[in-house]
This record gives C-alpha cells, sequence and structure tokens, in this order.
C-alpha cells in the first residue's frame, strides 16, 4: 500500500516563523530538492503545529526556542515522518526530549554561535542596572535633568567588583572574560566539569552569593532533582549582599520572579537586570516588573545581533541539511552542563 504522502513531491522542510534571519540560507534548501512551507506566525500549541507538519508532508523543522515541541507534537511529527527538528537556539527546555526519541526525529540546536553576544547583553545589563544609567536617561528624556549634581543618579561601581557566575558555559566563560576586562575578581559555581581556570575561581554556592557584588545567571532550565528551576529563590537573595546586583540571562524559571521583586523592594538587593522571564511575552505596564525601582528589563534580547542570528539560521540548516542526507548532525541536543 502506498502513502498518501508519496504523491507529494518534494517533500518539505516547515519553518515555523517567517521572520528568520539569514532567510537566504533556509531558501537554500529548495536548491537541494526540499519545499519550503513558512508558517504566518507562532504555532498556537503542539497539537496544531502537529497537524500542520502531517498536512504538508514535512520531513524536517527548523523552529524557534519557544515553540511547543511537546509530546503532542512529536507524536503526530514521528507519525508523520519527521526526520529533524532543528532549533534556531541553545535553550531546548520547550522540547520534550524523551517524546522525540519515541518517535525517531532528530533535535539540533545552536551551540557555538551566540555566547559572544549574550554575554555583551550580560554586561550591558550589568552596566544598566549597578549605575542607575536607565533610571538617568529617562529623567532626562522627561525633562528632570536639572544640570550637574554631585549627588545625582548615583550608582555603584562595576570596576573593581567581584563577579560571581551561576553557570560556567560558553556564556559564563564569556562573560567572566568581559569581568576581567573590568578589573574585577571573578568567581564561579564550583562544579566537576568547571573547576579553577586563569580567569575565575571557583566557590561554593554561600561564598559565590555572599561574596559577589554582581551575580550573572547563565545556566540551562532543568527540572526534576538537582534541577535549576527556581535556583534563585528568596533563600538565595538573602544570601546576597543589600549592594549587589543580579542580572539573568538564562531562562526566566531559573529566578522566583516574587521573591526577587521583594528583595528589591524591601531594599534587601541593589538592583537587578532581567533579560527572560517567567512567562514571556510580557506586555501590561502595570506588571511589576515594568515598575519596580532598580530593575532593568530587556525582551529577550540577549543573541539580538545581525551576524549571530544569521549564524544561528545556517547552523540550524546545516543540521537539517545533514540528517536529511543521511548524515550525522552537526549539533545533536545533549543533556546541558554548567
Amino acid at each position: 500500500m502506498t502513502d498518501a504522502r508519496d504523491s507529494r513531491a518534494p517533500a518539505a522542510v516547515l519553518v515555523t516563523r517567517p521572520d528568520v534571519p539569514g532567510r537566504d540560507a533556509v531558501d537554500g534548501l529548495a536548491g537541494d530538492g526540499w519545499s519550503l512551507v513558512w508558517e504566518p506566525g507562532r504555532p498556537a500549541d503542539g497539537h496544531a503545529l502537529g497537524g500542520r507538519v502531517d498536512a504538508v508532508g514535512a520531513v524536517g523543522v527548523i523552529a524557534l526556542g519557544d515553540d511547543p515541541l511537546d509530546a503532542r507534537f512529536f507524536a503526530a511529527a514521528g507519525a508523520a515522518g519527521v526526520r529533524v527538528v532543528s532549533l534556531v537556539a541553545v535553550g531546548h527546555d520547550n522540547v520534550d526530549l524523551a517524546a522525540a526519541e519515541r518517535a525517531g526525529v532528530v533535535v539540533t540546536n545552536t551551540p557555538g554561535v551566540l555566547a559572544e553576544t549574550v554575554a555583551d547583553t550580560a554586561f550591558a545589563l550589568v552596566l544598566m542596572a549597578r549605575r542607575r544609567l536607565v533610571e538617568a536617561s529617562d529623567d532626562m528624556r522627561a525633562g528632570r535633568w536639572a544640570g550637574f549634581a554631585l549627588d545625582g543618579w548615583l550608582g555603584l561601581d562595576v570596576h573593581g567588583a567581584t563577579l560571581g557566575l551561576l553557570g560556567y558555559g560558553e556564556i559564563g566563560r564569556a562573560v567572566a572574560r568581559r569581568g576581567r576586562g573590568f578589573g574585577m575578581r571573578v568567581q564561579h559555581l564550583a562544579r566537576p566539569s568547571a573547576p579553577d581556570d586563569e580567569v575565575s575561581s571557583a566557590v561554593g554556592w554561600e561564598e559565590l552569593l555572599g561574596g559577589s557584588d554582581v551575580v550573572v545567571v547563565a545556566l540551562p532550565l532543568r527540572d526534576g532533582p538537582g534541577g535549576t528551576r527556581g535556583i534563585v529563590d528568596a533563600a538565595a537573595l538573602r544570601l546576597m549582599r543589600r549592594t549587589a546586583t543580579l542580572v539573568n540571562v538564562g531562562r526566566g524559571p531559573l529566578v522566583v520572579e516574587a521573591d526577587l521583586l521583594a528583595a528589591l523592594g524591601e531594599g534587601r538587593l541593589h538592583s537587578a537586570g532581567l533579560d527572560v522571564f517567567d512567562g514571556e511575552p510580557r506586555r501590561d505596564p502595570r506588571d511589576p516588573v515594568m515598575r519596580t525601582p532598580g530593575l532593568v528589563v530587556l525582551p529577550h534580547v540577549g543573541s539580538a545581533s545581525e551576524a549571530t542570528r544569521v549564524g544561528m539560521t545556517r547552523l540550524a540548516v546545516r543540521n537539517v541539511r545533514a540528517v536529511l542526507a543521511g548524515q550525522p548532525p552537526l549539533t545533536p541536543v545533549t543533556a546541558p552542563t554548567t
């Protein structure tokens, strides 16, 4: 018996968003004999996305890091004959990896491309939050600058401060190098995979939080025993100095937002900067994260440089091309390390 999909020529690669930087690289897949299907916007849910994959006869999917790649999606994708889901992202907490394995679908991501750019963003948040630069800019734009004042918008120094890193992978190491360039003393949370090196000293949990002026969170999100969800909670924040700054460029749920807002509101923490949130996007101007003094927020733009986003897309395309050609993927998703 012939599968109905056999009559569809050529087989398709489905792209879950129309606004992918580096679109020319995706278009190049057509030269390999695959048709391209561009979805108009974010998929409603895993069931709907799985239905679209089946409807167009897709054998490959290029997806983003917030697409609903759950068990329902992979059940449909596996039945439809999808061979690869290629993420234009490093994080993959949106992916049900066990379901992907059951369905026989290879999942890939884009490591080694965005670390330096995300580290730039992390350090921008450090400077904006610690030096009160956003507040100063807002006051100037609102006409509240009355003239030079020695006590105006006083922040805290970054140079000479101690930088603590929760997460010492590609991004953490890139942030560490920037910290050393600012004359900071750098330390990171000790792990078997992250001993002392020439840039940073490995220290314990309490020493890192209690002994750092700036703490940057660059961990992957993991659930279960020993997981990282909610790792920065009220207890962790109580260990930090009142003059400290917390920055999160990892995943939103790593930080318990209510606990962070309470620490800032009660003066137990100097400042914070967030590029990621527990629940995205955030649009309501009445949202406490928009209104809390001392908190700088960015709309998940950590990797948002032209070159980096294009590089991520190109690597995602190379992964699709490899798997569909019967070759090993370049960057298959593996268990994250810190």
